[in-house]
């Protein structure tokens, strides 16, 4: 089994969903968690203050990354399977969600 980090973009400012929305997306959502809680590590959590740090300091940015998740599956390929019925994809036209491997540091 390998791990994959799942990297929610978003199109829009879910700010901007009604209250049932935001209901009818958290309901989708926990169905799709259950339905892959064998797989799930780490459901994720949105991603708010941004901060980038380089060698020459520290400056605060913003980018289209709204979320993170973390599965177990046994190929990138399975990985992918996982995330392409995501509610995420279909709450505003442009989402989307990057799923990168991520092996174990060499030993």
């Amino acid at each position: 089994m390998g791990r994959f980090l799942a990297l929610f973009n978003g199109a829009a400012d879910e700010a901007d969903l009604t209250e049932q929305q935001q209901t009818e997306f958290m309901d989708a959502w926990a169905s799709w968690a259950q339905a892959n809680e064998k797989a799930i590590v780490d459901p994720g959590a949105p991603l708010y203050a941004k901060k980038l740090v380089t060698a020459r300091g520290v400056e605060d940015f913003t980018d289209s990354l709204i979320a993170y998740s973390i599965v177990e599956a046994g190929s990138h390929d399975e990985a992918v399977q996982i995330f392409s019925g995501h509610p995420h994809l279909g709450l505003f036209a442009g989402n989307s969600i990057a799923v990168l491997e991520c092996p174990p540091p060499p030993s």
